[in-house]
C-alpha cells in the first residue's frame, strides 16, 4: 500500500467498522480499515435478529460487507493489528505491527470487546454456541430447553427474569453463596426457578453444545443452554491510551453522536455499547460514518 494519508482511519473491520466505512465511501472520503481479523464472534455458529440474515453465519455476513465495501475506490484495507496511536497537528498517526504508518483526521474505533471467562473447564469452548449472552440473538433456537443462568445476585435476578420469557425450565447457578435478596429467592422459586449456589467445576459438552453442568461436589444437572455474562475489557487499548475516558462498565463513553470524550475520535459497535449484536453494531457504525463525514464538511466549509 503506497498511500498513507487518509482522511479517516477505522481501526476494527468487522460490521460497525464496515458500516461505517460503506457510510463513508459513499460520502466520497479516503478511508483506510484496519483489522486483525478476530471479531468477538468468530466462534458462533449463526447470526440472527438481524433482519435479511436471520440464520446466516457470522462470517459469511462481514465477508460479503467486505466485498461491497470493497468496491467503493476510495476504501483501503490494511490486514493487521495497530499498536499505536498518536495525536499529531492535523490529527493522528497510526502504528501497526509491522511498523506502516498511517495518518488520518479522524479516527473510528470499532474494536469491540474481550470477554474475561470465568475458570470454568468447557466454558471458553461453549461461549457463542450453547454459552449465550442474549436471548435477542440466540434465544428463539433454544426456546423451552432446560436452561440454566450463571449469575448472582441483582443481575441474577434481573436475568432470571428475562430469560423466563423464553424457557420456563430454567435454573440459576449463582457459583457460589447466593446474594440474592429474601424477596428474590422468594419471587424466583414462585416462578419455577430452581436456585443452586454449589460452585461450578466444568461444563460437559460435544463440540460446544452443553449438556451437563458440573459442580465442585460432583453433581451435575443436563442443560441445553446456558447464559452468562462475563466481565469484559477492551479488546483495544489504543483508546485509553489517547485519554478516551470509559464508563462504569468499561466502555468507550460515547454521546449521541458516537463521539468519544477525546475531539476527532468515535466509536461504534460493542466498543461503546452494552447492546451487543450484529444489527446493532451495523447500525451505529452507519450512523459513526455519517456523523464523521459531516464533521469533516463543517470543518472545511469555512
Amino acid at each position: 500500500m503506497n498511500k498513507s494519508n487518509f482522511e479517516v482511519i477505522i481501526i476494527g473491520g468487522s460490521y460497525s467498522g464496515l458500516s461505517a466505512a460503506m457510510s463513508l465511501g459513499r460520502s466520497l472520503r479516503q478511508v483506510l480499515v484496519i483489522d486483525s481479523g478476530l471479531p468477538c464472534n468468530r466462534q458462533t455458529p449463526y447470526s440472527h435478529n438481524f433482519i435479511t440474515q436471520d440464520g446466516e453465519k457470522p462470517a459469511a455476513i462481514s465477508a460479503k460487507a467486505k466485498l461491497q465495501v470493497d468496491l467503493y475506490e476510495t476504501v483501503q484495507f490494511y490486514n493487521g493489528l495497530a499498536v499505536e496511536a498518536v495525536k499529531v497537528k492535523n490529527g493522528f498517526e497510526v502504528k501497526t505491527e509491522s511498523g506502516a504508518v498511517f495518518a488520518s483526521r479522524k479516527i473510528l474505533f470499532a474494536t469491540g470487546v474481550k470477554d474475561l471467562f470465568p475458570e470454568i473447564q468447557g466454558f471458553a469452548d461453549c461461549w457463542g454456541i450453547s454459552v449465550l449472552h442474549c436471548p435477542y440473538c440466540h434465544g428463539y433456537e433454544v426456546k423451552n430447553e432446560k436452561t440454566a443462568i450463571i449469575a448472582n445476585g441483582e443481575m441474577g435476578f434481573e436475568y432470571a427474569k428475562l430469560i423466563s420469557n423464553w424457557t420456563k425450565d430454567l435454573r440459576l447457578c449463582t457459583n457460589g453463596k447466593s446474594e440474592l435478596t429474601l424477596e428474590q429467592t422468594e419471587t424466583l422459586k414462585s416462578h419455577g426457578v430452581l436456585i443452586l449456589e454449589e460452585e461450578i467445576d466444568s461444563f460437559e459438552h460435544s463440540d460446544g453444545y452443553i449438556s451437563n453442568i458440573v459442580f465442585r461436589n460432583r453433581e451435575k444437572i443436563e442443560v441445553k443452554a446456558a447464559y452468562a455474562k462475563p466481565p469484559l475489557e477492551q479488546h483495544c487499548e489504543l483508546p485509553a491510551i489517547l485519554g478516551c475516558e470509559l464508563n462504569e462498565h468499561g466502555l468507550l463513553k460515547v454521546d449521541f453522536m458516537q463521539k468519544t470524550s477525546i475531539s476527532g475520535i468515535y466509536a461504534s459497535g460493542d466498543c461503546s455499547t452494552q447492546m451487543r449484536s450484529v444489527a446493532l453494531a451495523v447500525s451505529s457504525g452507519s450512523f459513526a460514518g455519517a456523523v464523521i463525514n459531516k464533521e469533516l464538511i463543517d470543518e472545511d466549509f469555512k
